[in-house]
């Protein structure tokens, strides 16, 4: 693993290829190889695109690594793609959108599959991202399966997270009650060139202003109806949020990219000119570590207890002579040390 680990700073892309499979598999050792290559990241900038599906996602980060290719960076994907029923792999449907940066060396794409994870990203998505990183890639895109209403989770692993709608998918009031609205930093309208596209950024842009926390903050109540506010009513501090800007684009003409990747750049300076992007990397670490102590705790407690508690338990609360709470007390009593 040590010596893989440095054949990828080395630029080797089998050994970049190899460690991915590692992380996704979870194979013994592969800590190691990660604790080695930890001090060589930071240098990539992650940008998450998710959505619903057929929103297009593929399709445009497709077209934005033709344009960051295009001004010289190198671009790492990472495709989170659903999980075969049939072999527990990723489906690698997106590779298919993809066939346009086939054989471009400054492009590297790998799928993942999500093998039942939640929240549209799959369990080792942060260590492949770090390896991505660690790799020398200036921009890493990160495109989610595309669940819906769990995709949030992307936030936690990105430093700017694109949200991409579509025209006539149904209800705008989705995109509001998926949370999706809370995690953009940048709102992409695909498909722009379909009727209703019109429609669709001026509802999106309605909701920033009744419910984005920064938008609200630069508008004032006028006889119960919302308007801009001459100067931000609270001074500097709410003049310096950020308003997720909406950005029409048909990926597949590479309509719009030229607008997308300006957006992408001024939130970027926008994380950089102050404590934001210091205290949104902060915040993800601590999930992260919250994230694995739980996940460690959890499988060394299950280890540690008698293989039949479990089962013993459960029947008890099947039968109503003990509550879940209860019998959770009495598995950590089980616990050697406790």
């Amino acid at each position: 693993m040590i010596e893989l680990a440095q054949r990828l700073i080395a630029g080797d892309r089998r050994a970049l290829a190899r460690l991915l499979s590692h992380v996704e598999n979870e194979r013994e050792g592969v800590e190691q190889a990660l604790a080695v290559l930890f001090a060589h990241t930071g240098r990539a900038y992650v940008v998450g695109v998710t959505g619903a599906p057929g929103t297009g996602k593929s399709s445009l980060v497709n077209a934005l690594a033709k344009a960051c290719r295009a001004r010289g960076q190198t671009v790492g994907i990472l495709a989170v793609d659903p999980t075969s029923p049939f072999t527990g792999g990723a489906i690698l449907g997106d590779r298919i959108r993809m066939r346009d940066l086939a054989g471009d060396g400054g492009v590297f794409i790998r799928s993942m599959a999500t093998r039942g994870s939640l929240g549209g990203l799959a369990r080792a998505a942060r260590d492949a991202v770090r390896l991505l990183d660690a790799a020398g890639f200036d921009l890493v895109l990160v495109e989610t399966v595309g669940a819906g209403q769990s995709e949030v989770e992307i936030a936690r692993a990105a430093h700017t997270t694109l949200v991409v709608e579509a025209p006539g998918l149904g209800d705008d009031v989705q995109a509001i009650k998926a949370g999706m609205l809370e995690i953009a930093d940048v709102l992409v309208v695909n498909k722009a060139d379909r009727p209703g596209a019109v429609n669709t950024v001026r509802a999106l842009k309605a909701m920033l202003e009744l419910g984005h926390p920064a938008a609200r903050s630069q508008m004032i109540s006028h006889h119960g109806r919302l308007m801009p506010a001459a100067a931000p009513v609270n001074g500097e501090e709410n003049a310096a949020l950020w308003i997720p800007p909406v950005v029409q684009t048909v990926a597949t003409e590479d309509q719009g990219i030229g607008e997308l990747l300006a957006a992408l750049d001024a939130h970027r300076a926008y994380l950089a000119g102050g404590e934001a992007l210091a205290r949104r990397e902060r915040e993800q670490i601590a999930i992260e570590l919250t994230d694995r102590l739980r996940d460690t705790l959890l499988a060394e407690a299950l280890a540690a207890l008698p293989p039949a508690a479990l089962a013993a338990l459960a029947e008890q609360v099947q039968a109503r002579e003990l509550d879940p709470q209860g019998a959770v007390q009495r598995l950590l009593a089980a616990l050697p040390g406790r």
